[in-house]
């Protein structure tokens, strides 16, 4: 504000300035009382002014743009140090020193990125007075993976319940000692490990890497004030309820239903509004976390899309950046404005349909949150060989751009024509368990299943000794389907078994399939289960409609 005022002082000044020189020079031919004849030819002493030489056309094109350049410049450099003032880091000394390998480029050279941004729900910075927790110390609201894909045209973020009962590892408290492991604890726990109002960002790094087997690249954390700055900054965001919420429903502690907050269906927020939108739990669906976590997701759907439909620039970014940053706090490694602009424009080209949100497979466990095993290791799998959720590789995803001149790439081999896909396939469920004692065929198994139009269910291993032959055995009424399932694996056998379909592979697909099996090249994983569809169904994409899927029960 300062700034805008001396700004206008300066424009100002130079008129009054201009005015007195000029009522000067009126004043001279009257300057000691008596006027000049007209007749007195006298040559007189003073000298003609020459005519001042008049610039062209170009030339003040010229100048005005070496202006605004010099201005853009220096208001440019203004914007950076005023963001990286901003900016807060967290101690690196504080991760754990056992992390999980970071992950390596793809063929053409790029790396996914996983991203752990946190919300924070704290009384310091001014955020008591807009909600923020009644205790002393900070809690995490709203913790979200989000794996931007090799070919950075593809991301999902993945909510993790704060509720959910995990592991913690040793973390950092402020005094430099480290605490002990604890085992079976509320996740969002790790954030307030220390009980300081700027929370614990590197303890819940390090749960989320011992959860996931991940590693987090970096951490962004926001808390109410620059959370409600960030949506004034662009302007609002679009947002939809199923029904009417009220002050109760936002306060339960208020004793009464108060005034209407939201009315049902669309409507755009921003500020405190869209801080109450992100937070409210009551009077929606079965009042739990998970429902909120739903609108979290959508809200942030509508984020995004608000972003890309202003323009990914940094007519965009820059006003957005210095809302957000004023209340951020990151990684050492993503500690700088550049940096942030960088990393922001690097996902610029990713299509809104491409991004995904879902929630980390759960179940309730009494009053908390379990995590639901094996759909929730699958999940982390997936992530970690780089698959979508709808099972591509997108590390084998072509650059956006080739070059022409490019040789082309060698042919690959043909896999074995499989049955065209029928839409009634997706209503079969089939299980698919690895007989062969030999690692990575179950996931090569579920992928032909799965290209058939199968919906897998299961992905492990068979019970009792390895299988020379592949069977796929089958319940009541299932032969015919048991039949167009072994269609998929020459030389398999079909017979009854107990209920269901299953296919329980044996070394016959491991000898067809040698790339999969133990022959793979040393250290190359294997490539993870298909994601079942109780996991991937629950997906959204960002082009949903915002009023699709906001609460739960």
């Amino acid at each position: 504000m300062s700034g805008r005022r001396g700004s206008t002082e300066t424009e100002n000044s130079p008129r009054r300035a201009g005015g007195h020189r000029a009522a000067g020079r009126a004043a001279d031919p009257g300057k000691g009382g008596t006027d000049k004849d007209i007749s007195d030819t006298r040559p007189t002493s003073r000298a003609k002014p020459k005519p001042k030489r008049k610039r062209s056309t170009k030339q003040k094109v010229l100048w005005a743009t070496a202006g605004c350049t010099a201005l853009l410049v220096l208001a440019g450099g203004a914007v950076y140090y005023r963001l990286n003032s901003n900016i807060s880091t967290f101690d690196g000394d504080a991760l754990s020193k056992d992390r999980p390998e970071a992950a390596a480029p793809d063929a053409q050279g790029r790396t996914p990125v996983n991203v752990l941004l946190i919300g924070s729900d704290s009384r310091g910075n001014g955020n008591s007075d807009l909600g923020g927790g009644g205790d002393d110390g900070a809690r995490s609201d709203t913790a979200i993976l989000l794996h931007i894909y090799a070919d950075h045209k593809h991301a999902v973020g993945i909510s993790i319940p704060r509720d959910s009962l995990v592991n913690l590892p040793p973390c950092k408290l402020p005094n430099g000692k480290w605490t002990k492991e604890q085992t079976n604890v509320m996740f969002n726990s790790a954030f307030s490990v220390g009980n300081t109002d700027q929370g614990n960002p590197a303890c819940t790094q390090n749960a989320v890497e011992k959860l996931t087997n991940l590693r987090v690249d970096h951490t962004i954390v926001v808390d109410f004030s620059g959370f409600a700055a960030m949506t004034s900054a662009v302007g609002g965001v679009e947002v939809c309820l199923p029904n009417n919420i009220y002050e109760g429903d936002l306060n339960p502690n208020l004793g009464r239903k108060g005034k209407l907050i939201f009315a049902k269906g669309k409507q755009k927020v921003e500020g405190q509004a869209a801080l109450d939108y992100v937070r409210v739990r009551h009077g929606i669906g079965d009042g739990s976390d998970i429902g909120r976590t739903k609108r979290q997701q959508a809200f942030l759907s509508s984020l995004i899309k608000q972003v890309k439909d202003r323009g990914m620039d940094p007519t965009t970014l820059l006003p957005l950046a210095d809302a957000a940053t004023k209340s951020l706090t990151v990684d050492p490694d993503l500690g700088s404005a550049a940096k942030l602009m960088s990393f922001a424009m690097s996902i610029k080209d990713v299509n809104l349909h491409d991004v995904k949100f879902l929630t980390a497979p759960w179940r309730y466990e009494g009053p908390r949150v379990a995590l639901v095993h094996p759909d929730v290791d699958q999940l982390w799998a997936a992530l970690k060989a780089d698959r979508t959720v709808d099972g591509q590789d997108a590390s084998a995803q072509s650059p956006a751009a080739t070059d022409s001149a490019a040789p082309a790439a060698p042919p690959t081999t043909a896999a074995a024509p499989t049955p065209t896909a029928d839409a009634r396939n997706a209503e079969i469920k089939v299980a698919v368990l690895n007989g062969t004692g030999e690692s990575g065929l179950g996931s090569k198994g579920a992928e032909a299943v799965k290209g058939a139009g199968y919906t897998v269910t299961t992905v492990g291993n068979a019970a009792g000794k390895p299988r020379s032959t592949t069977v796929v055995e089958y319940g009541t009424g299932e032969r015919t389907a048991a039949e167009s399932v072994a269609k998929l694996f020459p030389g398999a056998t079909v017979q009854p078994g107990g209920r269901g379909l299953s296919v329980v592979l044996g070394h016959d697909f491991a000898a067809a399939n040698p790339a999969s099996a133990a022959t793979s090249a040393p250290g190359a994983p294997s490539a993870p289960a298909p994601l079942p569809t109780s996991v991937s169904g629950t997906a959204r994409s960002a082009d949903d409609d915002p009023c699709a899927n906001v609460s739960y029960g």
